[in-house]
């Protein structure tokens, strides 16, 4: 009897404390290969961000290789998200420094080979797309190698989560997600609308990890510590909120989304009022004559964006609690 093949994922991440909970998903999936980690700069500066994706990987008895990749967006200065989840990315809980180094190779290269490596590879981004774009424009057929692109990130149609406009990793590099949505890549936007309200890890869901006993479990409620206090401080809503495993729970089992709808989609770079919005064709509408001419390129290009609307929240908290026991 033939072994069934393992699906192999590609992770970009800014490795903080959302992150972290979102690479132990995967790393801990059975059925799941984890290739490669890449970071950038966003939540925390890039080498902080490998720091982190090493020292996660290590918790979980995994030598994945990890990439370091761009410094700061395409265009703009990088500003971290720190106020949120802590100067390390992790809420400052003085973690040792893991025992392995990030791999010499650059992040953007690392992108190019390993998609080129693994056709068929599931791209998860859990961050500013800098890296993604910094790939795209230098190999972009790479895009049809990818099976799957789960973006974390975007505001479709409803508030941002840093700008009312805008959520964080495509305001961080609205340059480098316009690029992305430009692109061929197969793009499931995951936005940051689907970790609010029943996605939310309630206090007695906090309680019920860290009864697992687990040190897994016990680091993924504790790196959360900050995040918890500024989500509250940010939305009023008590718990810890997780977009970034919300994502990768997407992307390792796509039947727990229970409302999407493919359209195009694109990125605003120009108004300061609106940067980084996600501009979704909900009512299908580019192609008309007042908006064919600002949507010439996306009609051109054909590819729409799968656009996640709803998810079983019980479903993705399962999957949650499964790798953290």
């Amino acid at each position: 009897m033939l072994r069934r093949m393992k699906r192999q994922f590609l992770i970009d991440t800014d490795t903080a404390s959302d992150d972290a909970v979102a690479l132990i998903m995967a790393l801990r999936r059975p059925e799941v290969e984890v290739v490669g980690i890449t970071t950038v700069a966003g939540n925390v500066e890039v080498r902080q961000a490998s720091r982190n994706a090493l020292y996660t990987a290590e918790l979980c008895g995994s030598s994945v290789p990890v990439f370091t990749g761009a410094e700061k967006p395409l265009k703009r200065a990088h500003h971290s998200a720190d106020w949120f989840h802590g100067r390390d990315g992790l809420g400052d809980h003085g973690y040792p420094a893991p025992r392995r180094a990030p791999e010499k190779m650059g992040a953007t290269q690392a992108i190019i080979e390993l998609i080129e490596a693994h056709p068929g590879i599931v791209m998860v981004t859990l961050g500013p797309l800098t890296n993604v774009a910094l790939a795209l424009q230098k190999r972009p057929e790479i895009a049809k190698s990818v099976s799957r692109c789960v973006v974390m990130g975007g505001a479709p149609c409803c508030e941002g989560n840093v700008t009312p406009a805008a959520e964080y990793n495509i305001w961080c590099d609205p340059e480098a997600a316009r690029v992305v949505a430009r692109s061929a890549m197969p793009v499931e936007m995951v936005g940051w609308h689907l970790c609010r309200g029943e996605a939310v890890l309630k206090l007695e869901e906090i309680e019920k990890v860290m009864g697992f006993g687990t040190a897994v479990g016990k680091f993924a409620v504790e790196c959360n510590s900050r995040a918890q206090e500024a989500f509250h401080e940010q939305t009023g809503e008590d718990g810890i909120s997780l977009p970034d495993p919300v994502a990768m729970a997407v992307a390792l089992d796509e039947s727990i989304v229970t409302a999407s709808s493919e359209h195009f989609w694109d990125v605003e770079t120009e108004s300061e009022l609106t940067r980084g919005m996600t501009a979704v064709d909900r009512l299908n509408v580019a192609g008309d004559e007042r908006n064919r001419d600002v949507w010439a390129g996306q009609i051109a290009n054909g590819r729409k964006a799968k656009i996640v609307w709803t998810i079983d929240n019980a479903r993705w908290k399962e999957s949650l609690f499964a790798r953290l026991r």
